[in-house]
Formats: C-alpha cells, structure tokens, sequence
C-alpha cells in the first residue's frame, strides 16, 4: 500500500481493535515492511491517537485510552449503529443529552455516504422508538457521572433524597449499580445509616457528590440488581389501581407474568377477577390494554385518568382496524 494516507487510515481501523499487534502481523496487513509500520504509528501519534509499543517477542502495538478525543475511524455499520443509537439516544430521560445526540446525528449527516444515508433513512422511516411514560423527570447527565464512578471504584456517594411522599432526607450509600427501566433511572446501593439494602430513583436524587470513602463491597440478595429493583417494584404500593372482570383462568393469567397482574381470583362463570396497579395512570392503562390484546375485559374499577387513556387507546385501534378492513387495504395478486 503506497498511498501513505490510505495506509494510516488502514492503521488506525487495526489498531481500534484494541488487540495487541505484532509489527510483523501489522506489516504483512498493509504489505509494508515494518519500518514503514513504525513510521506510520508515529504520524498517527503526531494527530493524537495514543499507540502504545512494547518491546519483545510477546510486544506489539496497541490503541491506548488517550487525554482527549482525536478523530475516530468507524465502518459501514458502525456508522449505522451509532447513528441509530444516537436517535434512540435523543429520546431519553438525561437532561441535556438530546441536544448532544441531535448535534452529533447532525455532523455525522454531513460526511456520511450516499449509500450509507440511504440503508440509514429507511431505517429509520421503518422503525418506531416507543417510549413507555411521558411523565418522567429529566437527570442530570452530570449525576450518572458521579453515581457511576462510585459504582465502580467502589467510592460511598452523599446525596440529597425526595421520597414519594415529600419527605426529604440525607443519605450516605454504598453504590451497587445503576439500572434503567424504560426512561427512569434507579440505584442500587447499601444505605450506610439505615444498614439495609435499597432502591432509588435518580430524579428524586440532589447534588450526589463522591464522599471519598472506599468500601468493601457486599454480596447483593438478589440474582442481579435488575432483578432486585423489579422485587422492589413489585412489593412496591402503588398509587393506583383498577380492578377487571377476564375472560381468562387464573392459569392463563399467570403466562402474562407478575409484573401485569397484582392480583386474580376466579369468578363463578369461569372468568377470573384481575386487579393491576401502578404509579401512573398510563402504567395501569398499558397493562390493561396489554390484557385486553389476549382476552376479553370490562373494567369494573378504575381512576377516571385510567378510564381516559384506555379509551383513547381504543379509539386509535379502532380507527387503524377500520383503515386496514377498509376497500383501500392492498391486495396480494
């Protein structure tokens, strides 16, 4: 390869695959020898990739974690997957991050190929990112940043806590791991003062500053911590509730997991009388129109604000199914 552009940028694609390269292995890739390998790692020092060298028959080149950001060097579908990760990004919950993801989908759009922006604008026209609440709060981007450095090193993290109720109060914690669920963010840490394990939201969180105290981290009762905020949840009282008459057993209903259903008792005609429950309205409403898309249900008991949505959801389904029963619907020759 002669071109010594081409042959830098061939470089750089080898070595972000973070293995360690032999010289050798290197030269016989760009069909140089391995002076001119050396040569090369040397300019793409000189534009800020930091390329690590170690001597002897094990040594090698290797992409090292650098001070700043130089350019990166992404393929074809790395160039796809980032920019549809971008997109769903956009979507989030982290305040200030859809600015960012906006702006970064942007520059990409400017150098992206034709063919690369065409494979990407269909799939983004076929595809619908779906988001299951409207009605979580924005976080600060700054604070993941804290309670995931404590998470890893192992660092006690302060913050400033808003209970469901309003209470308020200080807390010294022990971070676990952090866990999303749809657009909310939860921590699971050890609450050093209460001595017990806990769950809790990062928008009800203020200020969470690194305490600078190391600790020894426990054993979590739990499978995972995914698992240990879903227990959480479930064991949770919820705000709000509705209770269904289903054309379906207490065994059926057991297949749409626990998370869907609170309760279910038979009923004398062979129904089952269901109670789902939930902190929102739109929670309630998407299990019942979950329900409703297997079995038959009447809602016997249900807050106005539940009442609304599952009507409303209704009548989208219903004007779609009109739409596709209607003389326009396409027909397969």
């Amino acid at each position: 390869m002669s071109d010594p552009t081409a042959r830098t940028l061939a470089l750089l694609s080898l070595l972000q695959t973070h293995r360690m390269w032999r010289g050798a292995d290197l030269a016989d890739e760009l069909r140089v020898s391995e002076r001119t390998v050396r040569r090369d790692v040397d300019r793409l020092r000189g534009l800020g990739y930091p390329v690590d060298a170690e001597p002897g028959a094990d040594g090698g080149y290797r992409l090292a974690v650098g001070a700043h950001l130089p350019p990166l060097l992404v393929t074809d579908d790395e160039a796809i997957a980032l920019t549809v990760g971008m997109r769903a990004t956009a979507l989030s919950a982290i305040e200030g991050i859809e600015d960012a993801s906006l702006g970064l989908m942007a520059k990409l759009d400017d150098v992206l190929p034709d063919r690369l922006r065409r494979r990407i604008d269909a799939l983004q026209q076929s595809v619908e990112i779906m988001t299951w609440s409207n009605e979580a709060a924005d976080i600060h981007a700054a604070d993941l940043t804290v309670l995931s450095q404590g998470c890893r090193d192992g660092e006690e993290v302060r913050f400033t806590y808003h209970r469901r109720d309003g209470e308020e109060s200080s807390r010294l914690v022990e971070p676990h791991q952090l866990v999303a669920a749809g657009r909310r963010w939860y921590l699971v840490a050890w609450d050093v003062r209460r001595s017990d394990w806990r769950t809790f939201r990062v928008d009800r969180m203020h200020d969470p500053t690194l305490a600078g105290v190391r600790f020894e981290r426990r054993p979590l009762p739990a499978a995972d911590a995914s698992t240990f905020v879903r227990d959480g949840m479930q064991a949770m009282v919820a705000e709000h509730r509705a209770v269904l008459v289903v054309s379906a057993s207490t065994e059926d209903l057991v297949a749409l997991g626990h998370w869907v259903v609170s309760e279910s008792a038979p009923t004398a005609d062979g129904r089952s009388h269901v109670v789902v429950s939930g902190n929102e309205f739109g929670d309630v409403a998407s299990k019942i129109s979950f329900i409703a898309s297997r079995f038959d249900v009447e809602i016997e008991d249900a807050p106005d604000g539940v009442r609304q949505i599952v009507a409303a959801v209704a009548r989208r389904l219903s004007a779609g199914a009109s739409l596709v029963d209607g003389p326009t619907r396409h027909q397969r020759p």
